[in-house]
């Protein structure tokens, strides 16, 4: 597979295929959740959003756009080069919260509980060859 433009409509598409496919509701623990990362500073200019829905531990949507963000339980902020830096697996997603990288908006006990998860989700993302 040649690489895609990371957070392009292919990359996306692909992103979707792979996480479908490779993260069982029991790997995710039967979750019900939303997530949308926030990307600051993109390549070009502005910013770019990418919402996760779960249900009962089922991707559900893989939503990717610019402009108002979507309804979320949880918004995660951050410059594009740092959510890249994750998405390579060369920095982690909890690091990158704890040391002020990234920022959080949303029920703090709840996220805790669900880092485990959102560290199987990096991790196929990871897998997706990408130029950044």
């Amino acid at each position: 597979m040649s690489p895609l433009q990371y957070l392009s409509e292919e990359w996306r598409a692909e992103a979707e295929r792979r996480l479908k496919s490779e993260l069982t509701p029991e790997r995710m623990n039967h979750i019900t959740a939303s997530m949308s990362n926030i990307y600051l500073d993109c390549p070009g200019g502005g910013s770019k959003f990418l919402v996760f829905r779960f249900d009962d531990g089922a991707l559900t949507e893989l939503g990717l756009g610019t402009g108002e963000l979507p309804e979320a339980e949880f918004h995660i902020t951050g410059a594009y080069d740092v959510f890249a830096q994750i998405s390579r697996a060369e920095l982690g997603a909890q690091k990158a919260l704890m040391t002020g990288l990234l920022k959080l908006k949303g029920n703090m006990i709840k996220a805790l509980k669900l880092a485990a998860i959102a560290d199987r989700l990096n991790k196929v993302l990871a897998g997706i060859p990408a130029v950044y």
